[in-house]
């Protein structure tokens, strides 16, 4: 293949890469820088569970909006289910119903997260405070704490938060506690608030667990975060179920209250709930879309930002890759700096996500080093090559897991994600640092490594970049001139720049 095809085919990827790039920035108007003060997430809740090939009911419950937040632009995925939306106990309830399901079925509930700029009244009716039942010595327990906290309380919102507070307390099983009586010992947060809404009952103080997400930027897997609900001066106020403090985080969203699972299945059995949020980096582009008279709904279906939250995460840091492996193709082809394979600093790179920088090197140097001894010590053993793979991989797992302890005993926490890197990668690579130091030496296997470890530096920090990450998730198309430019790179048969200290002899004569 002559240059002048190549040329050409650059030049085609470039203009098409260019040309979508400047129709959606320019007619369309998508924002090409991300907007900093949006404040929409998108949330979903996706329900995986196993039918008993029959009939089948799953009920999930579903956020209601309140006054910090609004819920809109729901979405209810499912293939032949029947569906209905009703309130329960304070709570708003999906139920998905079918007649005949077999093996695995997946629902999908969808809806976006939107800031309240109006304040809302509603009229509140003075909730009935269940009647707790407890046997005798329960009861004594209860009125010991009820009066320990009292005598430290002046009114009614410190008398709560010296119930959350000494309900937090560790449990002393057999030491005339009465806590022990209420609590075992490793109970859970809701087990815990369960027990603070039967002390305030007794005081006859209306309260409800509240279960919530936090809404971050993206997150693939969120955790529910818990606190109490205590209806007091004609309301209901939130407490954190740590500290016992009447205020909690603004950026939390209430989902379901109560100390029931967020979802139920009969004629099955339940595999998991996944819930994701992510900031709607998109509220910009949407407006943009309906300002348009004449844009297409497929212009949104059918791009990045119709995918399933998850999977839109994922792509957020798959879509960098290419430009840490372009600055790998510039820091090999035209600089010079050697490397341990193609691609393994950008995977290194990857997984510095981690463990951050500074901690991955660290860690990275450290495990590969000291696999890199116990390689050399396996080569005086004689093994054939997959059994020495397979004897360095437990090696590094074995190192991996010594380091978490040992950095966990010293409270330091970021060494523990040591065990996210990837374990083949270390394998791989103390088996590709040994072999070169056999062929070539000491000194060739340390700038391979060195160099390796350099580029993925280089590769982190610039795939890390908001702006990059921005423009590669919105602007897909850009990879093209990305290509165009690395097909060019692929020509190049000229002096790396690290090679004239190498010739400078030549030169000179």
């Amino acid at each position: 293949m002559n240059n002048k095809h190549l040329y050409w085919l650059a030049g085609c990827l470039c203009l098409l890469g260019a040309g979508l790039f400047l129709y959606k920035s320019l007619v369309l108007k998508f924002p090409v820088i991300p907007e900093k003060q949006a404040q929409i997430w998108n949330i979903e809740a996706k329900v995986l569970y196993t039918s008993a090939e029959g009939p089948a009911k799953v009920q999930l419950s579903i956020p209601r909006g309140n006054h910090r937040f609004s819920i809109t632009d729901e979405e209810f995925i499912s293939s032949g289910y029947g569906l209905d939306i009703k309130r329960k106990a304070g709570n708003r309830q999906a139920a998905w119903t079918i007649r005949h399901a077999t093996g695995e079925q997946v629902l999908y509930y969808k809806a976006t997260v939107r800031p309240r700029t109006d304040s809302i009244e509603t009229k509140l009716t003075t909730p009935k405070v269940p009647e707790i039942e407890y046997v005798e010595a329960q009861r004594v327990a209860a009125n010991a704490i009820i009066a320990e906290a009292k005598n430290k309380s002046a009114d009614n919102e410190s008398f709560i938060r010296e119930i959350i507070v000494r309900l937090n307390k560790p449990v002393t099983q057999g030491a005339n506690d009465p806590l022990s009586i209420l609590i075992r010992p490793k109970a859970t947060t809701v087990q815990r608030l369960e027990v603070a809404t039967q002390l305030l009952a007794i005081e006859n103080i209306p309260a409800r667990i509240v279960n919530g997400i936090q809404l971050v930027d993206f997150d693939r897997h969120t955790k529910y975060v818990r606190w109490l609900e205590v209806y007091h001066t004609h309301e209901w106020k939130s407490y954190n179920a740590a500290t016992g403090q009447p205020e909690i985080p603004e950026n939390y969203l209430p989902w379901w209250r109560g100390d029931k699972s967020i979802a139920n299945v009969t004629g099955g059995k339940l595999v998991s709930v996944k819930t994701a949020v992510s900031r709607n980096d998109e509220s910009a582009l949407i407006s943009a879309l309906w300002r348009q008279k004449a844009i297409r709904p497929f212009l949104y279906e059918f791009s990045l930002l119709a995918l399933p939250l998850d999977t839109q995460n994922v792509y957020r840091v798959l879509l960098t890759v290419p430009i840490g492996v372009l600055l790998l193709v510039l820091l090999r082809n035209i600089i010079g700096i050697k490397t341990f394979g193609t691609f393994m600093p950008v995977l290194i790179a990857m997984a510095f996500r981690e463990t951050q920088l500074l901690w991955g090197v660290i860690l990275f140097s450290l495990v590969v080093s000291m696999g890199l001894g116990i390689r050399f010590y396996l080569e005086q053993l004689k093994l054939l090559l997959v059994p020495r793979l397979a004897a360095v991989l437990i090696t590094v797992i074995v190192l991996m897991l010594a380091i978490s302890l040992f950095s966990h005993k010293l409270g330091i926490h970021s060494g523990l994600s040591v065990a996210l890197f990837p374990m083949v990668i270390l394998t791989m690579t103390i088996e590709r640092m040994s072999i070169i130091w056999d062929e070539r030496g000491a000194r060739e296997s340390l700038k391979q490594g060195i160099g390796s470890l350099i580029v993925a530096v280089l590769a982190f920090l610039v795939m890390n970049i908001e702006l990059v990450r921005y423009l590669l998730f919105i602007f897909p198309e850009l990879l093209l001139i990305v290509l165009a430019i690395t097909l060019l790179l692929g020509r190049y048969s000229g002096y790396r720049l690290l090679e004239i200290f190498r010739f400078k002899v030549l030169a000179a004569r």
